[in-house]
């Protein structure tokens, strides 16, 4: 099935400042340059030229190719995000590596991350999408990066509301199916395709916890209890599919096109850390903390025991974004999270450890593939792809995730 996209829009044109070289002896230089290197090897190291910025953050080098250079991970973030940058289109799979980019962007203060996403790829110039999750993925990116830039760029926050506002009215949330949840089309539409995933559509509801947060508008919190909940006559999404424990259950069917829980239910993570956030309510972290820590168990056959990537499954960027969500809200009890998505994206990052029989991750670029499995034969949409915006673009979400995740439990950023 092919998904249609919006056609990218031009490139203004970068304008340069030209400076003046002023002329050096070259005597001069070279001596000044000699005492400035032995002044920085003969410091001890407490006492050297800091590498934070204002904000407390690591700099990196952006732009070294080096595969074995690049040791941090926000090194390694940087290098798949540029990859990312090559391929972008503006729609929703340039919104998965806009996700990531957001927290990269909190991490590195790197100012090429926001001129990208704000300046020359504006996110309000993005496709609406065909299903319902492409405009869902278009909307957190929004929202994310209106968070991650202080809360004052609200054309952001507008165009996620009119994104959503639309998509409620077209009668894409409905409970025609004996429940309520958000649909890939409404009802009466004709078409010919089966569903694509229910927890995908769902993020919708994440959205409008996000747009409550940022508005406090009750509607949109009304719409996302509704979706989990039911409204006393007809259930959500909680009584439809988990059976507790964090073990969800949907229809079968192939990955990406018929499953409705292609991840297991680990999707509902999101949407459970974001109603805890905007409700408080205790059972909502539980259901998150329970789901996460079930499909990181290796005896339920979902992934690998030694390296933790999914057996099957495609999508890798939002299983890695859906169980930090998770992390983010219960750190304590999900510790195993940070440690198992490190060892997760280590095995791509170094082709399984050089045991892969696919390429996991190109050295030449950086391009990474979209399944993870170091022998492939997963299910999925385009899992043997490697650099392609999709592949990349969830690629770059999850890296970008994982650095500042990893960051933020080492350091506190900012004015944490």
């Amino acid at each position: 099935m092919t998904r249609r996209r919006a056609r990218r829009p031009s490139r203004p044109q970068q304008h340069q400042e030209k400076a003046q070289l002023r002329p050096v002896a070259v005597s001069v230089a070279v001596v000044s340059a000699v005492a400035v290197l032995a002044l920085v090897i003969l410091l001890p190291a407490d006492r050297r030229p800091s590498t934070q910025n204002s904000v407390g953050t690591q700099r990196v080098d952006t732009e070294s190719t080096d595969a074995t250079a690049l040791e941090s991970w926000s090194a390694r973030a940087l290098a798949v995000t540029r990859s990312f940058h090559r391929v972008y289109t503006p729609c929703w799979e340039g919104a998965y590596g806009a996700l990531g980019d957001a927290y990269l962007f909190l991490v590195t203060g790197d100012s090429s991350l926001y001129r990208f996403h704000l300046q020359r790829h504006p996110l309000t110039e993005m496709c609406e999408g065909t299903w319902v999750d492409d405009r869902a993925w278009v909307c957190l990116a929004e929202l994310r990066w209106w968070e991650v830039t202080g809360k004052g760029n609200m054309a952001l926050v507008i165009d996620a509301m009119r994104r959503y506002r639309e998509a409620r009215e077209q009668g894409r949330l409905s409970s025609h199916e004996g429940f309520w949840s958000w649909y890939n089309w409404p009802p009466t539409a004709r078409v010919r395709e089966r569903i694509f995933t229910n927890s995908n559509m769902n993020q919708m509801a994440t959205v409008a916890c996000e747009l409550f947060a940022a508005t406090g508008e009750e509607e949109f919190l009304a719409d996302a209890l509704l979706v989990w909940n039911g409204d006393g006559r007809v259930p959500g999404i909680e009584a439809r599919y988990y059976r507790g424990g964090g073990r969800w259950e949907g229809r079968g069917g192939e990955a990406a096109f018929g499953k409705e829980l292609p991840w297991n239910g680990t999707g509902y993570c999101a949407l459970a850390a974001a109603l805890y956030r905007v409700t408080g309510e205790e059972r909502y972290r539980e259901i998150a903390t329970a789901t996460a820590r079930r499909i990181l168990d290796p005896s339920t056959g979902w992934i690998d025991a030694q390296h933790f990537y999914q057996i099957r499954m495609d999508g890798n960027g939002a299983f890695v974004h859906y169980l930090l969500d998770a992390y983010a809200v219960a750190p304590e009890e999900l510790r195993e999270v940070l440690s198992k998505v490190e060892r997760m994206l280590e095995h791509v990052w170094t082709n399984n450890f050089g045991a892969a029989t696919v390429t996991l991750h190109r050295l030449s670029d950086h391009g990474i593939r979209n399944g993870w499995n170091p022998r492939g034969g997963e299910e999925g949409y385009g899992v043997g792809e490697v650099g392609t915006v999709h592949a990349q673009g969830e690629a770059a979400r999850a890296f970008g995730l994982f650095a500042y995740h990893y960051q933020r439990q080492r350091a506190p950023l900012g004015g944490e």
